[in-house]
């Protein structure tokens, strides 16, 4: 009995989640955030919560990283949290419909979320593709509304390129050695899909 509430009460909660966050009012999907995939993706979550990616971020605070600032020619004691140059690889969707606005406002965006990677998840996140209530979705249904499947170098060299000032003129980004770092753990679905 006491399995089936909690089970019960989860799927209540993610019901009322998903259901909050279908889309924007321009027509795109909105970004729901990371704590909104944790509720089925409790251990890909976990190890991701772990990352320098889930923590860029606390990276832009006065006194974090201060080493490497000094070493990129950046002043260790200044606050990026609102620096606009900065935010764009630092935080989820910052500069879209829906993304990142400041702290105050969409804290749960802090951070290089699920949704770079994956996009945006209003659409395939709602209670009639993925979710809970459909643990039988179709990951092609998924990709059609908006989930990113293949991920590829592209995804990453938005910020992972020479205009990050911690990287050298000649830096290059090896997509195939870097893949799998940094990112989560990669789990094998509990259902078919």
């Amino acid at each position: 009995m006491r399995a089936f509430c909690a089970v019960r009460v989860a799927s209540v909660a993610c019901t009322l989640v998903f259901a909050a966050t279908a889309t924007m009012g321009d027509g795109g999907p909105k970004y729901v955030g990371s704590k909104n995939c944790r509720i089925c993706h409790i251990n890909e979550h976990k190890s991701w919560a772990a990352t320098k990616m889930a923590n860029a971020f606390e990276s832009l605070k006065p006194g974090v990283c201060a080493e490497k600032k000094k070493a990129a020619g950046l002043d260790p004691a200044k606050d990026y949290t609102a620096d606009k140059t900065c935010l764009p690889c630092h935080t989820t969707g910052y500069g879209r419909a829906g993304g990142f606005v400041d702290i105050a406002t969409t804290p749960d965006l802090a951070g290089v979320g699920c949704e770079v990677c994956h996009g945006a998840g209003g659409t395939y996140t709602a209670k009639e593709h993925m979710s809970l209530q459909n643990k039988e979705y179709k990951k092609a249904t998924l990709v059609a509304v908006g989930l990113v499947d293949k991920i590829t170098a592209k995804q990453c060299t938005g910020c992972h390129n020479t205009n990050s000032p911690f990287v050298g003129k000649d830096f290059v980004f090896d997509f195939e050695k870097m893949k799998d770092q940094g990112t989560h753990q990669k789990l094998p679905l509990k259902y078919p899909h």
